[in-house]
């Protein structure tokens, strides 16, 4: 039996999910979880990636624990974080997150260089405060003596992988999440880079998910107990995640739903129009060449945020010891709620407020609307918040393309949210199938099995989905 890990890290929590196929059918099992959260150090916002590196070990130790050794094994987590390398191959400083103040006013920075309009005419990835352009233009502002030490420039899932193995690659999908690709070509824009005055040393060949990056390295091989060879996935998570969207068809919307809502289309090449920016649409690298044209929503980092509040003792009237805050109380609650009251779920003050429940309370007073008190209120406004936008976000993505979708796929842990399924469904009168919950390790495991000849091309991985996992239809 040829069994593949999925290391599936993400902005709350991780997890290693082994697979294996029989008689054509997927068959997963996730063998270890853990947490995950940015952390305040030094004055920033960071990931700790030592920490990370450590749960991967730990989870790897659990394949030779079960005696089920993985032929491959991937890595994907979130877009536009990084490490910087100095000669000797050290860490320079912390990883920062995207979360993190540091980049307020960097577009402006970056503006003076080059237009908006010319920045996404070459790259097509959307401007989004956090995304890697703009943190490297914090970081030689602040800190150019350690920008200039820097030999690497290596995104979160491609340092791990260098830890792994000792070899260092710079995933597509991944790449482009930084604004510094172009679209086009498939390349890091060069010209571009040189003239954002970064070093375009940092920046070497990009390598297409699918791509062998080695074998563990002996220490590594004799800590975790076996040795496999380390296979690049779609490294960026929602890549991962399209990859398992188990359609048959093209006339499909895919909502990757998470921390973060991103709602899109596949396309066949990039969209860099003047519509498409105005809109603020991205054109995120796929698998295969494929582009993912989307737009990132606030998603469920709103109720994820909002349900913290209320776990450390947020006060609300009626509140009883009995309130079960769990996501599937809330979201069964908020279906019994009566206000209508939304707030646009792509407004960059929900980004990191200082509380989610104010920030929302004061855009609803903002607007003359109902103010929700009760949790249940809150998550109903939420959802209906999201269900709204994800209407309006298709509407776009069906006016920039031309084309017409009749069906909707949710993938991912937001598919498990019955009653936004609902009002996805009812509020965009379009048809939503919603599964695989475990998109992105699917995903992370198709391009394994794709690797290894398992499955001919996606569309076959893609019909193996289908028949795999649980799908919902509203």
């Amino acid at each position: 039996m040829d069994y593949y890990l999925a290391v599936d890290i993400g902005a709350s929590s991780g997890r290693h999910i082994l697979s294996y196929v029989e008689e054509g059918r997927i068959i997963t099992k996730e063998i270890y979880r853990f947490a995950n959260g940015a952390l305040q150090r030094g004055g920033s916002l960071i990931w700790d990636v030592d920490y990370l590196f450590t749960e991967i070990k730990n989870g790897m130790r659990k394949c030779s624990e079960l005696g089920m050794i993985p032929k491959t094994m991937g890595i994907d987590t979130w877009g536009v974080d990084y490490v910087l390398l100095d000669k000797d191959d050290n860490r320079i400083g912390d990883c920062i997150s995207y979360r993190d103040t540091r980049t307020e006013g960097m577009d402006a920075e970056v503006l003076r260089i080059i237009s908006e309009d010319e920045l996404y005419s070459r790259t097509g990835i959307q401007k989004a405060i956090f995304n890697t352009i703009y943190q490297l233009m914090a970081m030689k502002k602040s800190s150019p003596s350690e920008l200039q030490k820097a030999c690497t420039f290596l995104m979160v899932p491609d340092y791990l992988n260098f830890l792994l193995t000792g070899i260092k690659k710079q995933e597509y999908t991944n790449a482009t999440t930084t604004q510094l690709v172009d679209a086009g070509k498939k390349d890091w824009d060069h010209e571009l880079i040189k003239r954002l005055g970064l070093p375009d040393k940092l920046f070497g060949a990009l390598s297409m998910p699918g791509t062998e990056v080695g074998e563990l390295t002996e220490d590594i091989a004799k800590s975790v107990g076996f040795s496999c060879k380390v296979i690049l996935p779609a490294t960026h998570d929602t890549g991962s995640a399209v990859m398992s969207i188990p359609s048959i068809h093209e006339n499909v919307l895919f909502i990757s739903s998470g921390t973060w809502s991103l709602m899109g289309c596949e396309l066949s090449a990039p969209n860099c129009s003047k519509e498409a920016r105005m809109a603020n649409f991205t054109n995120e690298g796929g698998y295969n060449g494929r582009y993912r044209f989307l737009k990132n929503i606030m998603g469920l980092w709103m109720i994820q945020s909002v349900k913290k509040e209320l776990e450390e003792g947020y006060d609300y009237p009626g509140k009883s010891p009995e309130d079960d805050f769990s996501f599937a109380n809330l979201c069964k609650r908020a279906e019994r709620e009566q206000i209508e009251s939304v707030v646009d779920a792509k407004d960059s003050r929900f980004l990191n407020p200082r509380s989610m429940i104010k920030e929302i309370r004061e855009a609803c007073r903002e607007k003359n609307m109902d103010v929700p008190s009760s949790p249940w209120e809150l998550a109903k406004v939420i959802y209906k918040s999201l269900a709204v936008c994800y209407r309006d976000t298709a509407k776009e993505i069906e006016q920039i393309t031309g084309r017409n979708f009749d069906c909707i796929n949710i993938v991912g842990g937001g598919s498990n949210a019955d009653f936004l399924n609902k009002l996805t469904a009812h509020i965009t009168g379009k048809k939503v199938f919603a599964g695989p919950g475990e998109a992105t390790a699917i995903g992370n495991i198709g391009a394994q099995l794709l690797y290894d000849n398992v499955f001919s091309d996606l569309g076959e991985f893609r019909k193996a989905v289908l028949i795999s996992f649980e799908i919902k239809e509203d």
